[in-house]
């Protein structure tokens, strides 16, 4: 697979070939993202780290993967800190940036924004989360970190737990998932199932799948058991929000009676859908899943700059 100056928009732009490419150059990136040693792989190289939206992790991973591979990153954080409060289109902030910086990195509020800064761009633009859209390296971790604790993904359940209509990392995760022979569950309030042109995508390619409100039930199936958070910041009704917001809760009683041996997942940050309890859960993999951003998302700076160790 040749990712040489492509842009990483979308999780449906992969076959499994390709994800199994991406994989195959993060194990090569291991021994950076654990902290043994310093690359120089993108020495001279700068990323610009757009992030118009809030974030901890998906942010500092990919300013720390550019910087342990040698490369350097300039940054905005905020839309009022940079020209679109003053009205500057997408298109016109990509034309600009791609005067400074070798690869672009973004995350937007508003569905669709990776594409339009794509447009204006001639450097390689990487979606970090667009709106309640996609999140295409959060599923690309999610697969690493699957493949990784359970050895194979194939013959596996992965169970989906909470806000699957807004939640941008589920939709991006059953698509990639729809690439290997799984069977999803997917668990949600009624009003916050998944979308229906992701439930498409899994009916063309004869993926099976479950929806449910029921999360005990659906957890002595799962493998894998991939909680989200209820996204307060995606309702426009406040009063739908505190409907919804403690519908699913994890504890250490529940993983252990229901589901002992499943991989607990989460793409953080979490509020108290997961409790502390879960943490030492054999099975809990969601800190592990931080590391492990670190180690694709310097595969991805790798491919789309040419780069191979």
């Amino acid at each position: 697979m040749n990712l040489k100056n492509a842009d990483i928009l979308s999780a449906r732009q992969f076959n499994r070939g390709d994800i199994e490419a991406i994989l195959k150059m993060a194990g090569k990136m291991e021994v950076f993202s654990s902290k043994k040693k310093w690359g120089d792989l993108l020495k001279g190289k700068l990323m610009a780290s757009l992030f118009y939206e809030p974030s901890t992790r998906t942010r500092l991973s990919f300013e720390t993967a550019m910087q342990r591979l040698g490369g350097n990153v300039i940054s905005v954080v905020g839309a009022q800190f940079s020209s679109l409060s003053k009205g500057e289109t997408l298109y016109d902030t990509g034309k600009t940036i791609e005067n400074f910086a070798d690869v672009m990195v973004i995350r937007h509020p508003k569905d669709g924004a990776a594409e339009e800064l794509a447009a204006g761009a001639n450097v390689p633009v990487i979606n970090a989360g667009d709106g309640s859209s996609e999140h295409p390296t959060q599923a690309l971790l999610d697969i690493y970190t699957m493949q990784k604790e359970l050895g194979k993904l194939d013959g596996k359940t992965i169970v989906m737990v909470g806000d699957l209509k807004y939640g941008r990392t589920v939709h991006s995760l059953s698509c990639l998932l729809s690439h290997f022979d799984v069977q999803m569950i997917f668990v949600s309030p009624s009003e916050l199932k998944m979308p229906g042109n992701n439930l498409r995508v899994l009916k063309e390619k004869n993926v099976s799948y479950k929806e449910t409100t029921n999360l005990a039930e659906a957890m002595k199936w799962a493998d894998v058991l991939y909680m989200t958070r209820i996204q307060q910041e995606r309702f426009t009704d406040q009063k739908e929000y505190e409907k919804h917001k403690n519908a699913y809760i994890l504890d250490r009683e529940l993983v252990e009676k229901k589901c002992p041996k499943a991989i607990i997942m989460h793409p953080l940050p979490r509020i108290w859908e997961i409790q502390k309890d879960v943490d030492d859960v054999p099975g809990a993999a969601y800190f592990k899943q931080v590391r492990n951003g670190v180690t694709i998302r310097m595969a991805l700076l790798a491919m789309v700059l040419g780069k191979n160790p």
